[in-house]
């Protein structure tokens, strides 16, 4: 016969703390951080192997950065591509969240303009929309500048896919949160606004931030129309200088800087609309 334990409690206290005995010296933050820190150090090797010249660097980066104005007296580099997406974001999103509502809605005109509008958009190369809406519009007696003519492209094509962004997020929230908004009497725009809308947002952020840090590096697109952003004056100081490697390497630095700050705003934007959801994870 196998004797029994008189103090089953204190044995199973003893069960579930044993494993911590065992844990790691560092915790998950400091491993994390040791990580990025040595996979930092081995990119930083890579392009040190291609014998930049920093004295180059340093003499662009003012005007890569937008630290000064252009020719023209307007902004240039990352401030001009910061400009390009903060204007295209907006537009984007209100297209966006049009469009998804039409294809949501029983209309079927309105059904057949968002789907058409959506699958071109999505269908075709955003530089031909660009080269199309920069030498196209100027047939049809409108001639948009160079950077209207680029947010309107980054605009119309981002706008289609964030369209299937939020539609997909709104029909995630289950059926019942709207048939429980009906039974308390709840109008239909309030039932959107105050319930559908704030739990589809959960699922809406993640996707709809990787679209604009999408959108951040295609801007470099519109420097085919001679914008000075930060690609074009990339290639321009590359050329001048015969140090392409220099410029680009500062060009994609520069680009993944700003996206890391998109990224940070992204988590706190995980962080207030997953309140509700803590214990879940």
């Amino acid at each position: 016969m196998t004797a029994l334990n008189p103090y089953p409690a204190k044995a199973a206290a003893a069960s579930e703390t044993e494993p911590h005995r065992f844990s790691p010296l560092l915790g998950f933050r400091t491993r994390l951080y040791l990580t990025w820190a040595v996979l930092f150090g081995l990119c930083v090797t890579f392009f040190m192997s291609f014998d930049l010249k920093f004295s180059i660097i340093l003499q662009k980066l003012p005007n890569l950065v937008g630290l000064h104005l252009g020719p023209d007296g307007f902004l240039q580099g990352a401030a001009l591509t910061l400009f390009l997406c903060f204007c295209s974001i907006w537009f984007s999103l209100l297209l966006g969240f049009v469009t998804a509502l039409a294809r949501l809605s029983r209309s079927a005109v309105a059904f057949g303009i968002a789907s058409f509008y959506a699958s071109f958009f999505r269908g075709t190369p955003l530089l031909i929309q660009i080269l199309l809406i920069y030498l196209g519009l100027p047939q049809l007696g409108l001639v948009p500048g160079a950077i209207s003519a680029g947010i309107i492209a980054l605009s119309l094509n981002y706008g289609a896919y964030l369209s299937e962004i939020f539609r997909a997020g709104i029909m995630a929230v289950a059926p019942g949160q709207r048939e429980a908004a009906m039974a308390l009497g709840l109008k239909p725009t309030a039932t959107f606004l105050h319930i559908i809308l704030p739990q589809a947002m959960r699922t809406i952020i993640p996707p709809t931030t990787s679209q604009f840090i999408s959108m951040l590096k295609d801007s470099s697109l519109i420097s085919v129309m001679g914008v000075w952003e930060v690609m074009f004056l990339a290639q321009s100081y590359g050329r001048s200088s015969y140090r392409y490697i220099e410029m680009l390497t500062t060009a994609a630095v520069i680009y993944w800087l700003l996206s890391i700050g998109l990224e940070l705003i992204q988590n706190r934007l995980e962080r207030h609309y997953g309140k509700g959801f803590k214990h879940q994870r």
